[in-house]
């Protein structure tokens, strides 16, 4: 399963509908570590897709969400079950760390 782009219009849906984990990834196009980053998330998402699903959110076409959630740099990623942050990181993590942390929330 790939990552499933995130906006106002779907945020509620897909993540209230959803007994998974969720990772959100906000990031931004013009952002170093957001590109490093990006194929690990999907790396991630193709992985654990029985237990976690993985979102993206770029917080330049969805500026309410970013505020929202107070997000202050990228890459920032966050972490929910049932609806609820339960860990946040700011920037560039290897494969490695977060699949501990996946790992200690599921």
């Amino acid at each position: 399963m790939s990552e499933i782009n995130l906006n106002s219009s779907n945020f509620n849906e897909e993540i209230a509908n959803t007994d998974k984990l969720v990772l959100i990834d906000f990031y931004a196009t013009w952002c170093g570590p957001c590109k490093m980053l990006s194929p690990v998330i999907s790396e991630i998402a193709n992985e654990y897709s029985e237990s976690v699903k993985v979102c993206k959110i770029n917080i330049d076409e969805n500026q309410d969400l970013a505020l929202k959630y107070n997000i202050m740099s990228v890459p920032t990623l966050m972490f929910l079950k049932n609806g609820n942050v339960v860990k946040s990181s700011v920037g560039f993590y290897p494969k490695s760390k977060l699949e501990s942390i996946i790992k200690e929330l599921l």
